[in-house]
């Protein structure tokens, strides 16, 4: 071959790689494991840049580690139930699992030319009634641990989908598909007991030190664990059996400022009231907003007085209005509050609203008390001068101050100390066909039937139709309609299917043996457990990670998961994105019209269209499909190579920062790994004896396995990729001999493998290498080589730097002084001035004062 073919050379090595089966992970209980896990995609069709980039980390990961004697699994998998496959069939007509496992097949195909080490043995993808069939094994399993109940919960129902909708598809109110006003909505749904395991969640983070931080402060705000005060006031006019209201607070140190009593609209008493038609009507109104703290917040607030009073703890003579307001959520604390409008902005904003008092119970130290324009919230090391004191006096503020109004409670008997967690129980069930049907049946006599192990799984139908709202397992009688696994009797299968967070909560134990009979096989978990380094967004920094590690407990709890297990992913990393430019046109009414990169021509004269009309270009921003400003692989791949853009998404940033794509930029890679060829090409070749530089190259190359080394450990690639930059420039500036120089382009074939395999395999070939390049032994560095005798001293003069020398280490200064002022450089610059002084600070620098 006389140049770099990358189309030619991929497809040969990566087809020696399979015959080889070089990536086909084994369980070898005489060497250690590394098990390195990508966060695996939504079969959406196409893969993207971003997709490049992830798994280009784990596979430089996966290479590094198999090199370094680890037996290695990096598996690859399809999150593959969902809404989106649900809607395309709705929208084009078709089948979801026709769609989804068609854009697998496309998206495999995409994934596999990248040349990435995945044991592709263990694929699968969620939708694979071998997988959910062991999700619904383990459904059963958590069941008989009392970890799965069934409750009444307020849901968001789109009226004209006729499903329940995530808060994320609930926009301005309104179902993101429909269009139509989204209501608050009480159904029965199937809830994991998560919030039992909160607090060991929460102490966890403490020991998951290859984490992000940012990453387990996330986790921690989720979980939010907070002490406060549980008492009840005594109420006067609400309906009987509700002669007490429980109320939670985090600030009973403000009691003295309270303004009103407010309860949810979903509370027990609200719900009683609503006999009357202005309750009725009111909480009409409020089942139109959306049902998360975020949504609630920036809501408007609106209330009802319902006419009911409290009394005031410390004062019996003290009455409080009951107020309906729409901020509060049932599931909360108790559903009800304590309004301190002077101290709460939510309630500062209600009370402003409704006309209520608004009592400080606090200012600011040295200020007078006065009539607030805001609420008044102190940071907890701010001084405060209190005015309306729980006991008459002076109290603390912050925790110690909470702490101490909890202590005055519990004295007087109205209330105690609880500490609570923000974590809710997490709810499943969803009213749509793709997604992983929930294994019990309800039958009229036994009540709720777990279905029988023998007869999972409880495959979805094929045969269903799109062609009306609603989902279309209520309207499958042969499937809905089957006899109770109890008492025989006619009964019906559940048609909630499970949240798609449940299928990507535990796939990654499943990949320790994938074919088996049971969710997990004890001895491929024991030995694969844990996730040694795991790679993903930060968008999944809350929910994924959290549901994983309570799957993971609850899996060690039903005998699926060793103990060592409960914290599943032992490191984790979270990279950054792929941006480029967006370019766009305006068409007669002023809207964008997008264009994709391969459509603009760039010039001096800046970007145009291929018929010359003129582009505007706006910064680099997160590649969307919406903005066309999505580079194809496939369109890299075939224009430089694999390699080129597995190179170039890991040099230009550090791994946990976004990346720019640049035409200029893939063009400048395939450039370098084009000349690493031509290098490798002419040493093949060279027969040049041994020469006095030899051991210079033997240095160079051993610094930079160090360097390189340590990039890929440090999940600092981009430090790897300069190392082998300024190795690449000596070796090619090398005037060392033959062997020298085919010594040390073994060695750069050895480093670059995790980053461009193909061509690492190439090169290796060319200079000899035994077997592949993917199977040797990563370099070791003689310590012996790093172990420099001699400095480069830069020359300084009159402050400027002007040249640089390299002398032995020990030279004395004197002799230093003669060789410096030799320097033809200096000479030059000195041109004939006396040297009034020459300082030497050892091992660091000249200056040359003249």
């Amino acid at each position: 071959m006389s140049r770099y073919e990358p189309g030619q050379i991929e497809a040969k090595w990566q087809e020696a790689w399979d015959k080889a089966g070089v990536f086909t992970a084994t369980r070898d209980a005489a060497r250690p494991k590394y098990y390195v896990l990508e966060m695996f995609p939504y079969p959406s069709g196409r893969i993207h840049m971003g997709h490049v980039r992830n798994y280009t980390m784990g596979d430089v990961v996966a290479r590094y580690k198999s090199s370094c004697g680890f037996s290695v699994l990096h598996p690859m998998g399809w999150d593959a139930f969902g809404m989106p496959a649900e809607n395309a069939a709705m929208e084009r007509g078709g089948h979801p699992k026709d769609w989804t496992y068609g854009n697998i097949a496309d998206m495999r195909g995409q994934m596999k030319p990248l040349g990435l080490s995945i044991d592709w043995s263990r694929e699968f993808a969620t939708c694979d009634p071998e997988y959910y069939g062991q999700q619904q094994a383990m459904f059963l399993d958590m069941m008989d641990k009392g970890l799965i109940y069934r409750k009444a919960a307020v849901v968001n129902w789109d009226p004209v989908d006729m499903t329940v909708l995530a808060n994320e598809q609930v926009e301005n109110g309104r179902g993101w598909r429909s269009g139509a006003l989204v209501e608050r909505r009480e159904l029965t749904q199937w809830f994991f007991k998560i919030s039992d395991y909160a607090e060991d969640l929460l102490e966890a983070l403490d020991g998951l030190k290859d984490w992000p931080e940012k990453v387990r402060l996330m986790q921690a705000n989720w979980i939010g664990k907070s002490r406060g005060l549980q008492f009840a006031f005594e109420t006067i006019g609400a309906p009987d059996g509700f002669e007490k209201l429980e109320c939670y607070t985090t600030r009973p140190d403000t009691l003295m400022g309270a303004a009103f009593a407010g309860i949810s609209p979903d509370h027990p008493i609200a719900k009683a009231l609503e006999s009357d038609p202005k309750v009725a009507a009111f909480l009409a109104q409020c089942r139109l907003g959306g049902t998360t703290a975020e949504a609630l917040e920036t809501a408007e607030k609106i209330g009802f007085d319902t006419g009911i009073r409290v009394k005031h703890p410390l004062n019996p003579d003290w009455e409080l209005p009951v107020w309906i307001a729409n901020f509060i959520l049932m599931d909360y604390g108790t559903g009800a509050i304590f309004g301190c409008p002077a101290h709460d902005q939510r309630d500062f904003e209600f009370a402003t609203k409704y006309g209520l008092p608004i009592n400080p119970v606090f200012v600011a130290e040295g200020a007078a008390e006065a009539p607030l324009t805001e609420a008044f919230i102190p940071m907890k090391s701010e001084r405060v001068q209190y005015v309306r004191a729980l006991d008459g006096n002076r109290v603390m503020t912050g925790d110690e101050g909470v702490a101490q109004a909890i202590a005055l409670a519990e004295a007087r008997g109205f209330g105690q100390g609880v500490t609570k967690f923000r974590l809710r129980d997490w709810g499943i069930s969803r009213q749509r066909y793709w997604g992983c049907p929930i294994p019990v049946v309800h039958c009229a006599t036994c009540g709720v039937v777990p279905e029988k192990k023998e007869n999972l799984p409880v495959e979805l139908p094929y045969d269903v139709s799109f062609d009306k709202p609603g989902n279309p397992l209520d309207r499958h009688p042969t499937w809905r309609d089957v006899a109770c696994p109890k008492c025989g009797a006619a009964a019906k299968r559940e048609t909630d299917t499970m949240d798609t967070f449940v299928d990507s909560s535990w796939y990654y134990a499943r990949f320790t043996a994938p074919r088996a009979t049971t969710p997990t096989v004890a001895e491929d978990a024991a030995y694969w457990m844990n996730v040694d380094q795991y790679i993903g967004g930060i968008e999944h920094a809350i929910l994924h990670l959290l549901y994983s590690r309570f799957f993971a407990r609850a899996m060690n709890e039903t005998g699926h998961l060793p103990e060592k297990a409960r914290e599943p992913f032992n490191a984790l990393f979270t990279q950054g994105m792929v941006t480029h430019e967006i370019y766009l046109t305006r068409d007669a009414n002023g809207r964008a019209v997008y264009h994709l990169p391969e459509d603009i021509i760039r010039s001096e004269a800046g970007a145009t269209l291929k018929d010359g009309t003129v582009v505007e270009v706006i910064p680099s921003a997160k590649m969307s499909k919406s903005k066309k400003n999505v580079v194809d692989p496939m369109n890299i791949i075939a224009d430089f190579g694999a390699d080129t853009a597995r190179w170039f998404v890991m040099s230009d940033s550090p791994p946990e920062r976004d990346v720019e794509w640049t035409s200029s930029g893939a063009e400048a890679t395939a450039k370098h790994l084009g000349r690493v060829w031509r290098l490798a090409d002419e040493i093949s070749r060279d027969t040049t004896a041994p020469t006095d530089e030899d051991q210079a190259l033997a240095r160079a190359a051993a610094r930079a396995i160090v360097d390189v080394t340590y990039g890929i450990e440090n999940f600092a690639f981009n430090k790897s990729v300069a190392a082998l930059y300024g190795f690449t420039n000596t070796l090619a500036k090398a005037k060392a001999g033959a062997e020298a120089r085919k010594s040390a382009m073994r060695i750069m074939a050895q480093l670059m493998s995790p980053m461009v395999p193909h061509l690492a395999e190439e090169v290796w070939a060319m200079l000899g290498g035994e077997g592949l390049v993917a199977r040797a032994p990563w370099p070791k560095a003689d310590p012996a080589l790093l172990v420099e005798d001699s400095v480069t001293l830069p020359i300084q003069i009159n402050g400027k730097r002007r040249a640089e020398i390299s002398v032995p280490k020990d030279m004395p200064a004197s002799e230093v002084e003669k060789i410096a002022l030799a320097n033809e450089d200096v000479i030059k610059f000195l041109a004939g001035q006396p040297v009034k002084k020459f300082i030497v600070v050892p091992g660091r620098i000249i200056n040359v004062v003249v």
